[in-house]
């Protein structure tokens, strides 16, 4: 699938909550998504025409953080996620960033592969974040506790 097949439209503030619940596929509190929602910059994610997902990113400084990226189950496993970490961390870069952030949990195997396959290492641990969550999230039998942070030089 060539980059011309995906297609990302910048969502303006009084959009967001239209896709909200897209991002919540990827963070599965709502008051959490709800609290960066109207953060930094945000993109719904179109492939062949249709709407496959959102993607979120915050900034500081330098710093370009992925908060949030929700693709339907329909669109994964396709090297669609790959396609579009290519397509901004280029973009990032020509906006002058020098670095990408990225957090997930302790127990999402696939997206720590995922982000490590990316170019992404290990940068901290932040203990406990996932104890903040309203309801016990476990996935591969593991409770998610711990965020993994990950970063890579854009």
């Amino acid at each position: 699938m060539g980059q011309g097949d995906i297609i990302f439209k910048k969502l303006g503030l009084h959009e967001r909550t239209d896709y909200a619940k897209y991002l919540l596929l990827a963070d599965e509190d709502e008051n959490i998504v709800n609290g960066y929602l109207l953060e930094g910059e945000m993109f719904s994610i179109r492939i062949q025409g249709k709407l496959a997902g959102a993607i979120l990113f915050v900034f500081q400084d330098e710093t370009v953080e992925l908060k949030n990226i929700a693709l339907l189950p329909e669109s994964r496993g396709k090297g669609i996620g790959k396609e579009i970490m290519r397509f901004f961390i280029q973009h990032y870069r020509k906006e002058g960033y020098l670095k990408m952030e990225v957090g997930t949990a302790n127990s999402s195997i696939g997206n720590i592969a995922f982000y490590q396959k990316a170019g992404f290492r290990i940068s901290r641990i932040v203990k406990d974040f996932f104890l903040q969550y309203g309801e016990r999230i476990f996935e591969n039998g593991i409770q998610a506790v711990d965020m993994i942070m990950f970063e890579r030089k854009l």
